[in-house]
């Protein structure tokens, strides 16, 4: 027993010194935050004690066990330089500290993926629940079988995931993303292999205690799974939902009231991502901001979007990838206990929505499934970028704008800090492998394209 434990502990180690994540992690930085300057939180965060017994829960109708409202995504797990220089590696022990900490004050669900934090999240996850009793957390995971769709590629990967995670059975099971790529491809990840069936037997025996999907896409692809209902009888759904996409989605994506309503006829819990579209509604331009926090003094930017995504009644939980603990802290206030949005609350942030429209950003949400890019470009590193500088106000429409020569220098100094040279949107050839794996559906070539020339005509000071 002494041996197998002390192999165990080997195991770890080696994991924590083995497990190079490309350099591009790091941009979680830019949505992420500093004690000193939090982008999410920022100096507009509420501050004072945290209540350990306030957590606000939700029914799951089917099982009756109590989910927390804020939800624990772990996709941007905090990382550290790799001891040999080569790329980061997961910050072990600050996960088991960030994850301590929110059980301590009652999160219990806890949200990974075998693709996250470029393949290591389960695993980084699993280590830190384990230290805990299995009844204090309920664990969802992915079928992320997006490159190799064959049966025995996906029953291997959900068999991993049992392993990584260090548990005998998954509390919510997601087919992930299936909009990506339309609804052939659907067919092909998970009904054509008979991965559908096999889950629904691996849920019979109990392995499986939920069974959803996650959903970024056409709403043809989501009425057509949304209608197996019949037959496999969804447990769960997960979908993108804030106070913009409410009656604003970007792209091909559908409006959340759209989504939400059709899981509400059903009665069909939600399981909500993007509360804050990827960090963009907590780094709004600093007039909205303030209208914000004029509206309700002490609470952060943040904190209005989560109370949006918290005030649906048929949503179980609200997924934050919180990298940091002032993530962490701020969404605890906001939701311990939860204050639900009046009906004015709701328009004015129906307002807020409307204002947030005329900064043309594009629509990237730091997920990273676009990454590892094969030459080496930090893709969202490059779009935060840009976004933060159209915030700003640091993108010129002419260099005979008055603040020209101001934005200009914020823009290239800010670009180069951000992103190292070599890993910025000139050395683009426009191969497209990051495009069908964009849950956002962005040209991104087309918009690195875009970055690049702007970048080029601010360098030689051309007039637009």
């Amino acid at each position: 027993m002494e041996e197998q434990e002390k192999k165990k502990e080997i195991n770890r180690r080696d994991f924590l010194k083995i497990v190079g994540i490309s350099a591009a992690t790091t941009t979680v930085a830019l949505a992420g935050c500093a004690p000193k300057n939090n982008p999410v939180t920022g100096d507009l965060a509420a501050q004072g004690e945290i209540p350990t017994d306030k957590m606000t829960y939700r029914t799951n109708p089917k099982t009756g066990e109590k989910v927390s409202i804020l939800g624990y995504g772990c996709m941007r797990w905090p990382t550290l330089p790799a001891p040999d220089g080569n790329g980061n590696v997961i910050n072990q022990e600050e996960v088991n500290r960030l994850i301590d900490y929110a059980i301590e004050h009652g999160v219990n669900y806890f949200d990974t993926s075998p693709v996250y934090v470029q393949g290591w999240s389960e695993k980084s996850t699993g280590i830190a629940l384990k230290r805990h009793p299995r009844e204090k957390f309920l664990i969802a995971t992915k079928l992320s079988n997006f490159s190799n769709y064959t049966r025995e590629n996906s029953i291997a990967m959900y068999r991993k995931s049992f392993e990584d995670l260090q548990v005998d059975t998954i509390d919510y099971y997601l087919l992930h993303s299936i909009g990506n790529g339309g609804i052939e491809t659907f067919r092909q990840r998970y009904i054509e292999n008979g991965m559908i069936d096999f889950l629904m037997k691996e849920r019979e025996a109990g392995r499986i205690r939920n069974l959803g999907f996650s959903f970024h896409g056409t709403v043809d692809v989501f009425d057509e799974v949304l209608a197996m209902h019949e037959s496999v009888h969804w447990d769960f759904v997960q979908i993108q939902l804030n106070y913009v996409d409410w009656k604003h989605a970007s792209g091909r994506n559908v409006n959340a009231d759209y989504l939400y309503g059709e899981l509400e006829k059903r009665n069909i819990p939600a399981i909500i991502m993007e509360p804050l579209l990827g960090g963009r509604l907590s780094k709004v331009p600093d007039h909205i901001a303030t209208r914000l926090k004029q509206r309700k003094m002490g609470s952060s930017v943040a904190s209005w979007a989560f109370r949006f995504a918290g005030s649906c009644p048929g949503v179980l939980t609200v997924l934050s990838g919180m990298t940091y603990m002032e993530h962490l802290q701020d969404n605890l206030r906001t939701y311990s206990p939860l204050e639900l949005l009046t009906d004015e609350e709701k328009n004015f942030l129906e307002e807020t929505a409307q204002l947030m429209l005329r900064y043309p950003t594009i629509p990237c949400n730091d997920c990273k499934y676009c990454m590892p890019c094969p030459y080496g470009l930090d893709i969202p590193a490059i779009l935060l970028h840009y976004n933060k500088c159209i915030n700003e106000g640091n993108v010129s429409t002419s260099s005979r704008d008055e603040n020209y020569r101001q934005a200009r220098r914020a823009f290239l100094i800010g670009y180069d800090r951000s992103v190292p040279r070599l890993r910025q949107a000139s050395h683009c050839i426009g191969c497209n492998q990051c495009v069908p794996h964009c849950p956002q559906s962005i040209d991104i070539p087309k918009e690195l394209r875009r970055i690049d020339r702007y970048v080029e005509d601010l360098k030689r000071g051309r007039t637009f």
